[in-house]
């Protein structure tokens, strides 16, 4: 279990999908690039949820202090959430009902 203290250092904000590509060695992966009041990349592995077109777009909740990791040869500079079933046949990525800004703090 984490602390009240470790859960707000956890640095969570809006960001916009601007760009989707799939992974040049991984059949799962997509490479995401996202706003969040800066540009990152993220890698993640969900693919088989949703199309390119899907995503453009589409506001999501970024982990941005996450440290980066290296997945496949591609640099993650965060990691997006998302929701799945105990089976993870179905996930859905979290985001906003409203439109906000790019890079609003989540709290």
């Amino acid at each position: 279990m984490i602390t009240f203290n470790d859960f707000k250092k956890i640095e969570l904000k809006v960001g916009e999908i601007k760009e989707v590509n799939d992974h040049p060695s991984a059949d799962k992966l997509y490479i995401i690039n996202v706003n969040t009041g800066e540009e990152r990349t993220l890698v993640a592995g969900i693919k088989n949820h949703y199309s390119k077109k899907e995503l453009i777009g589409k506001k999501i909740i970024v982990v941005c202090n996450l440290e980066e990791k290296e997945l496949r040869g591609i640099k993650s500079q965060g990691m997006l959430l998302a929701a799945s079933d105990n089976n993870k046949e179905n996930v859905v990525l979290l985001t906003v009902d409203k439109d906000i800004e790019n890079g609003s703090k989540i709290s």
